[in-house]
């Protein structure tokens, strides 16, 4: 209907300007050809443009296999960089062998390709298939070690068998994967003691185990413009003085299934301290600009015993289960009983907020709306823990529910109760009035299982939270 309107306009005007200097028959149809050529291209770039934002599929038969490398040791490599430079297109790697424990999560022994001692390597255009237990797919080693893959094609389906993984400071690089594992501590872009540098550009990157978080994270890890997915376990996991970025990054969880007994709670980003010794002490954060968050199944954040900065920037957050809160703060099974709580720095910055935020009694919140953020929720509503809010001018909070905060800064017009109450430091507050508070200091929560510093305990009752049990059955961690 658009593009007949479109073409009928050349036409009416023609008509109208008949009788001074009007365009002859030829230039009649040289408009409409042009209009006609304009609305093909308009729908050509709309549907471009659709397709550009479909997930990233890639399979076996989009690629070129001219050489199948196979192994079926167990704790061997089909491929090896040892300090050498090498690169590889264009084949298929098949690795089956199990192995088990520490050897494998944390130094790379049993995985299909392996990179090591500040070597180079570079696959294009590969496919690698693990089917082993304790069989990482891809996996950089070691400081001024570097892994780069891209256009590649990445499956497992042993317990303990991540996608790409960096451990003992290595780097990897990956550029428009798509991997799927089907393991229990499983996770598609994984990182164990030591940690390293991941970054991911583009791709589509899948998990179905239990205790199989998209992304486990005990390095740096930069994620943009791809799809991640989780459909049994959070979709990410942050342990320790460790990171994730997100940027244009759209995220589904469903966590559904538990590999540990030590929290009661689902959530999709779970940030925390095992005290194993798998990762250092201090400051977690997690960052997420643009791109879009939904979770299926209870809290979109928890964090537990640890320090954090979360910080928002434009997302689309979404929460499924009407019964979820936005975050919780809390204490669970890790840490030292009475100080093993959350402590949180959020910054949102042009970000809507859905969903009430739990403040247990050990845990403590320092929130900052700014740039038109929206909260929309309420906040400690148990009165439980020490709160701060500062809200920016042009942003807002609007409560869903009775909150109890410690201190606040804010705008006369800041704050929408909506019908409920807040209470600053006991005093209820009053609408539109403005207020001036302090922010909380946080104190790291210390103790547990691991040495000074995340150092590994002198003797790791499990294997430092990774040896299999039974069967190759995964540790009680929440997925690496």
């Amino acid at each position: 209907m658009t593009t007949q309107k479109l073409l009928a306009l050349p036409l009416a005007l023609a008509v109208v300007l008949g009788g001074c200097g009007a365009q002859t028959p030829e230039a009649e149809i040289t408009e409409t050809e042009a209009v006609e050529e304009e609305t093909s291209e308009t729908s050509e770039q709309e549907s471009q443009e659709e397709d550009a934002s479909e997930p990233f599929v890639l399979t076996r038969d989009d690629l070129t296999i001219n050489q199948t490398i196979t192994d079926d040791a167990s704790e061997s490599h089909a491929i090896t960089a040892d300090g050498t430079t090498d690169s590889y297109t264009d084949l298929e790697v098949l690795k089956t062998g199990d192995s088990d424990g520490d050897e494998s999560d944390f130094y790379g022994t049993n995985a299909a390709v392996f990179a090591t001692n500040g070597a180079t390597l570079d696959l294009s255009g590969v496919y690698v298939n693990t089917s082993g237990t304790h069989a990482n797919a891809v996996f950089s080693y070691g400081e001024g070690t570097t892994l780069n893959i891209s256009n590649s094609l990445i499956e497992t389906d042993g317990n303990c068998s991540g996608g790409i993984m960096v451990t003992g400071g290595g780097t990897l690089n990956a550029t428009d994967l798509y991997i799927h594992t089907t393991g229990n501590s499983s996770a598609a872009i994984r990182s164990d003691r030591g940690g390293g540098t991941q970054n991911v550009n583009g791709g589509t990157y899948l998990t179905d185990g239990t205790g199989s978080p998209v992304i486990y994270s005990t390095a740096d890890v930069h994620v943009s413009n791809a799809t991640l997915e989780s459909t049994a376990s959070q979709g990410v996991v942050v342990e320790g003085k460790n990171s994730v970025e997100l940027n244009n990054v759209d995220l589904t969880a469903s966590n559904t299934t538990k590999n540990s007994d030590k929290s009661d709670w689902y959530q999709a980003v779970m940030i925390y301290q095992s005290m194993s010794g798998d990762a250092a002490e201090g400051e977690a954060n997690f960052s997420m600009t643009g791109g879009s968050l939904t979770n299926k199944n209870g809290d979109v954040f928890f964090v537990n015993n640890t320090v954090a900065t979360i910080s928002l920037s434009g997302a689309t957050i979404t929460n499924e289960d009407a019964s979820g809160n936005f975050m919780r703060l809390a204490a669970a099974g890790w840490g030292s009983e009475g100080s093993n709580g959350g402590h949180v720095t959020l910054n949102a910055s042009d970000q809507a907020i859905n969903g009430d935020i739990l403040v247990d009694s050990v845990s403590e919140l320092n929130m900052y709306l700014k740039d038109a953020s929206v909260l929309t929720g309420a906040v400690n509503p148990a009165n439980e823990g020490a709160v701060y809010v500062e809200i920016e001018s042009g942003s807002k909070w609007v409560l869903t529910g009775d909150s109890y905060v410690t201190s606040l800064t804010c705008d006369a017009d800041a704050i929408d109760l909506n019908g409920h109450k807040l209470y600053v430091d006991g005093v209820e507050y009053g609408a539109g009035t403005a207020s001036t508070g302090t922010a909380i200091e946080f104190t790291l929560p210390t103790g547990g299982m691991g040495g000074p510093g995340g150092e590994p305990p002198a003797a790791p009752p499990d294997g430092g939270g990774h040896g299999p049990g039974d069967g190759g059955e995964p540790p009680a961690k929440p997925g690496e």
